[in-house]
């Protein structure tokens, strides 16, 4: 059986055999399925960075987002198994194998444990004749020397994460005698990190990484590039329920200088998408040329700039921000309806 070690410090020659194996296993039919090998649940967890499990029940596992679909075929294994391992990994199902939670919880807690893990499992990978087809590089980290950066990390306050993760640590370990609390946190902490990173990501990807106040887009590679955009909650991190944490609809893609002034209330949003400022920022807009610069229309849309396919935000979280950080009636927005 594996050890913590055969996971957390897998050398390339081990890995090696574990995929040339992977190649010569057939699909089950009945009866139970071979057990996971170490460089499967490693990817399993690599993947977990961008697919939500729980998004998909027994009956529509077969819907699961790449990379499922493709670590099914390469693991002749069902989407299911493929979601059911990234479960046993977060702690939401009990009947993982041994060190799994203990894996995931020290791989996750710093993003380069797990970049330098899924580096020597995908070389290995390659070195057997798996190529890109059968296993994408789903976290593009072999072309470069850079480390996993988990995006949208800003909105996170540490102090925030920790309240919110207490409950819940509490919680599991009363009904959870094969955990630890050092561990429990660890995890927990991680999974809200993880979260807000795939929030941040599908929110980016509505929005066609553009800001949705004024059109501003960077098409430049690069770590300094991505700062120009972020994805960040309607309805904050702080005070929204896990659900709504996750949800994309609560989100959206601004440039530094307007997601500021949204999270602080000087601009809102009404139901009809349109971008109202407060009357101290729009009598500025008009006295003031440097602000007119930066919220004078243009370059500030009138109305939220969504691609044509995008979901637009659910109306209670713009309600929300209207009542809670722009402080006013939802009727009363600059004189303007709340429509």
């Amino acid at each position: 059986m594996p050890t913590f070690v055969d996971y957390v410090e897998i050398s390339p020659a081990a890995a090696r055999e574990q995929w040339q194996a992977i190649l010569t296993r057939t699909p089950v039919t009945a009866g139970r399925q071979v057990a996971f090998l170490p460089v499967e649940t490693l990817t399993c967890l690599a993947a977990s960075l961008l697919v939500n499990h729980r998004k998909y029940g027994g009956s529509t596992a077969h819907r699961a987002e790449e990379p499922v679909p493709a670590l099914g075929r390469l693991f002749q294994r069902p989407n299911s198994s493929v979601l059911a391992k990234m479960a046993n990994l977060d702690g939401s199902r009990r009947n993982g194998a041994k060190y799994e939670i203990e894996v995931a919880a020290h791989l996750l807690a710093v993003p380069g444990r797990l970049s330098a893990v899924y580096r020597v499992i995908l070389a290995a990978a390659r070195d057997v004749g798996i190529g890109s087809e059968n296993l994408p590089d789903f976290l593009g980290l072999t072309n470069d020397d850079t480390d996993l950066r988990l995006i949208g990390q800003d909105e996170l306050e540490a102090a925030e994460v920790e309240e919110a993760v207490q409950a819940t640590s509490t919680a599991w370990l009363e009904s959870r005698a094969d955990l630890d609390e050092q561990t429990t946190e660890r995890l927990l902490v991680a999974a809200a990190r993880i979260g807000q990173h795939r929030f941040a990501k599908e929110v980016l990807r509505n929005h066609d990484h553009r800001c949705v106040f004024c059109g501003l887009s960077v098409k430049v590679a690069g770590d300094r590039a991505s700062r120009m955009l972020v994805a960040s909650h309607i309805k904050p991190w702080r005070t929204s329920t896990p659900a709504e944490r996750l949800d994309a609809r609560n989100g959206l893609t601004a440039c530094p200088t307007h997601d500021v002034a949204f999270d602080t209330g000087l601009m809102t949003v009404n139901g009809g998408l349109r971008i109202h400022l407060k009357p101290s920022l729009a009598d500025a807009v008009r006295t003031d040329t440097a602000t007119r610069a930066a919220f004078g229309r243009p370059p500030l849309a009138d109305r939220l700039l969504l691609p044509a396919a995008a979901p637009p935000p659910r109306a209670r979280y713009l309600t929300w921000h209207h009542l809670h950080i722009f402080g006013d009636t939802p009727s009363t927005a600059s004189g303007t309806p709340f429509r």
